[in-house]
């Protein structure tokens, strides 16, 4: 079935940054068959067949790419957000406390409803029982490149360190042919895996040719641990072992030296840039106008929704400009259209998936956002990028499409229930909530 967007104007993202003012979009099944404005589209073949849907007068995209989350942390969120020590006073304790397979499942689908309503239609995530949110996945529609959690320690799948890798392996040989699912392996970070078993989760990765990603560069306590250990940063030994390369997906990136950044250059990196919760954890800012400079693929991650508060994008559009703007003294720095691009085509990159996501081109896959203007905060709007990255918010996304399903229209869902995925996680909560009071000096 084809599917004609109209009445849009269509911000491309594609490499000569080409907008439509009066634009239309032909869809056919899970991919973009043409792109146009709408002189051009009364010529298509199979044009006026198609099922319209009418934009509206809003703005079309690509959709949003979210590098790097942990979805199902959703029933964290607002807990020990002024914590010192979160993760390991906090986090880890309650989690291995609480967290069961089907309050990650039950999670997982939230988070999925609040990114689709904000116009996220990929996300990368890092957990445990990742069967589960691959399930979510595909009940709501939703792409995601979702790993399972290496870890030296005790978690909430089990007492023994490391049950991770082979848990993952599975995961990935179930999940290698979904449509919308991609498995990879995710260990935790430098510092909470053993060089034997970061090596060994690459290995994975190489043997299923997928994904590997990891927290790299947040933590202070992580710089000095490999300083004092091994006379390196983090980054520098992971070059050394042998895990940096296309397939490495590295998180945060805080702390990065000169050195750090062309080893990720040389090695084709991603970075997932996680100002959001960076920010708020009063880590500092990621140097992106440096990794930019030589090439580094950088997207947007919003991290967990316990770290960050929002698996949003927009509200990290705002925030990345702000920050970077500061910390460079520079209004100048990373215009709009710069950052629309990367949260759509860096996020692409970073991934590796430019040739199928991140831009609206003929033959891509047909995630598309519509962008109503017609809101109070959206008038005037004379440029559609600084609309969309200094006035836009969530609530402004209309319609969502992915892999050429329309998921969300009017701002409501077309095919998910979402009071009934809320109320159902209410009701998962409560062991969660009773564990949590243990803390009750931290929260």
């Amino acid at each position: 079935m084809k599917t004609r967007i109209e009445n849009v104007k269509i911000l491309t993202m594609d490499g000569d940054n080409r907008v439509y003012e009066d634009g239309c979009v032909l869809v056919d099944g899970d991919r973009i068959e043409k792109v146009g404005d709408r002189k051009e589209a009364a010529g298509w073949s199979g044009g006026a067949e198609a099922a319209v849907l009418d934009g509206r007068g809003g703005i079309l995209i690509p959709g949003l790419i979210n590098t790097h989350c942990h979805v199902s942390m959703m029933p964290f969120r607002t807990l020990g957000d002024d914590c010192a020590d979160r993760l390991r006073r906090f986090l880890f304790p309650l989690e291995n406390d609480a967290m069961t397979r089907r309050l990650v499942y039950r999670a997982a689908r939230y988070g999925i409803c609040e990114m689709l309503l904000a116009g996220v239609t990929t996300f990368l995530d890092m957990y445990y029982f990742e069967d589960e949110v691959a399930k979510a996945c595909e009940e709501l529609g939703m792409r995601g490149f979702l790993g399972e959690t290496v870890i030296g320690q005790a978690t909430c799948e089990g007492p023994e360190p490391y049950t991770g890798l082979a848990y993952g392996e599975e995961f990935i040989r179930q999940w290698q042919g979904s449509r919308l699912v991609k498995p990879l392996i995710a260990p935790h970070a430098t510092y909470s895996v053993s060089p034997e078993m970061l090596k060994k989760s690459f290995e994975l990765a190489e043997k299923y040719d997928t994904l590997y990603t990891i927290h790299v560069c947040e933590m202070e306590h992580e710089l000095k641990k490999f300083r004092e250990e091994y006379g390196q940063t983090p980054v520098e030994f992971l070059a050394d072992l042998g895990v940096l390369g296309r397939r490495t997906v590295a998180a945060h990136c805080v702390y990065m030296t000169e050195r750090d950044i062309d080893l990720f250059a040389e090695h084709q990196v991603g970075v997932a840039h996680c100002i959001g919760s960076n920010t708020k954890g009063g880590r500092g800012v990621a140097p992106v106008p440096a990794m930019e400079k030589r090439g580094v693929a950088v997207g947007f991650g919003t991290d967990g929704a316990s770290s960050g508060n929002t698996l949003d994008l927009f509200t990290l559009f705002k925030l990345f400009a702000n920050f970077q703007k500061t910390e460079y003294h520079d209004r100048t720095l990373f215009p709009a259209k710069d950052i629309v691009r990367t949260g759509t085509v860096g996020g692409a990159r970073a991934l590796g998936m430019e040739r199928e996501l991140g831009s609206i081109e003929e033959g891509k896959k047909a995630d598309l956002v519509i962008v109503e203007t017609d809101s109070v905060n959206m008038f005037p709007c004379y440029n559609p990028y600084s609309a969309l990255v200094y006035s836009a918010n969530a609530s402004n996304v209309d319609t969502v499409m992915v892999d050429g399903e329309v998921l969300v229209r009017g701002k409501k869902f077309v095919r998910a229930d979402f009071e009934a995925i809320r109320r159902e996680l209410a009701e998962e909560m409560g062991p969660f909530m009773k564990a949590a009071e243990n803390y009750g000096e931290m929260i």
